[in-house]
């Protein structure tokens, strides 16, 4: 199970592809930074990554029994909570404090991840993530805004037909299909209650309010070393915002000043991946 956070996980994702180990991926910054290469990595060692990441394992499951070679998929569609500034006055942008933004409506989870969520990167990365897992065109992947999160993804094939994976908003679910993959283990948690959750709301994502959304899909879209990029960017302003060095605001805008200036080239091993990184860091520290 791979569960480290942030591009830390890098090195030991590799290591445990090159072992031939069945990976539990709860880390979605690997394969941003570097879907490609472990891609590469993953076919050339038979290895075999499962997705942990609710959405991610949502689609896994809905995929299950598609034969891939038929190319029967016509898009993803990735929900997302829209975080605790869903409804939030965009002009009340400016005044969120740290305390605002550690508080998720439906998970607790890492600080990092946290903050993500209330940026929307969370469901920026996990677009890259969904493209380099299930090698779908780019434009094919949608985000929509189910508040409720119970159903955690879908998938629309050529058919028209849209299969959901849906239960409670709860990460053992994921944990426990990776952990026992390919079998079902038996869960504790009750039966779904279809009266007490009959209200399902869907939206489109504001990418005016939430920038951060919008510059992981520009980077996916730019491809080459920019999303790459874009993650350590990413990482080190969160930190930044989490040490109370900037604001909130301050992310998304000074992520889009960082990319605007990086310049995106072809990333061929683990040294360009790394070089880019430090290129990140290097920018976003002092930006």
């Amino acid at each position: 199970m791979m569960a480290m956070q942030g591009s830390i996980a890098l090195k030991p994702t590799i290591e445990a592809i090159k072992a031939k180990k069945i990976i539990g991926l709860a880390n979605k910054e690997v394969l941003v930074a570097a879907g490609d290469l472990i891609n590469k990595l993953k076919k050339e060692y038979k290895s075999c990554i499962i997705p942990v990441d609710s959405e991610h394992s949502a689609i896994f499951q809905c995929l299950k029994n598609e034969n891939e070679n038929e190319k029967t998929i016509k898009r993803l569609i990735l929900t997302a909570s829209g975080g605790p500034f869903l409804n939030l006055d965009e002009k009340k942008l400016k005044n969120i404090s740290l305390e605002d933004a550690l508080h998720h409506p439906n998970f607790s989870m890492g600080k990092k991840i946290t903050v993500d969520s209330s940026t929307m990167m969370n469901k920026g990365l996990e677009i890259i993530e969904a493209y380099h897992l299930f090698n779908i065109n780019k434009k094919d992947i949608d985000v929509i805004v189910h508040p409720e999160q119970i159903i955690h993804s879908m998938v629309e094939f050529q058919d028209s037909s849209i299969l959901a994976q849906m239960s409670e908003p709860t990460m053992d679910i994921p944990i426990s299909y990776a952990l026992s993959y390919p079998k079902r283990e038996k869960s504790m948690i009750q039966k779904f209650d279809f009266i007490k959750n009959s209200k399902f709301t869907f939206y489109e994502p504001d990418l005016n309010k939430f920038l951060c959304l919008k510059l992981a899909q520009d980077a996916l879209n730019i491809s080459k070393s920019m999303p790459c990029f874009m993650n350590m960017a990413n990482e080190i302003l969160v930190k930044r915002f989490l040490n109370n060095k900037i604001s909130w605001l301050d992310i998304s805008n000074k992520l889009e000043k960082l990319m605007s200036f990086h310049s995106p080239k072809n990333m061929l091993d683990l040294k360009d991946i790394l070089d880019v990184e430090e290129e990140a860091y290097k920018k976003a520290i002092t930006i």
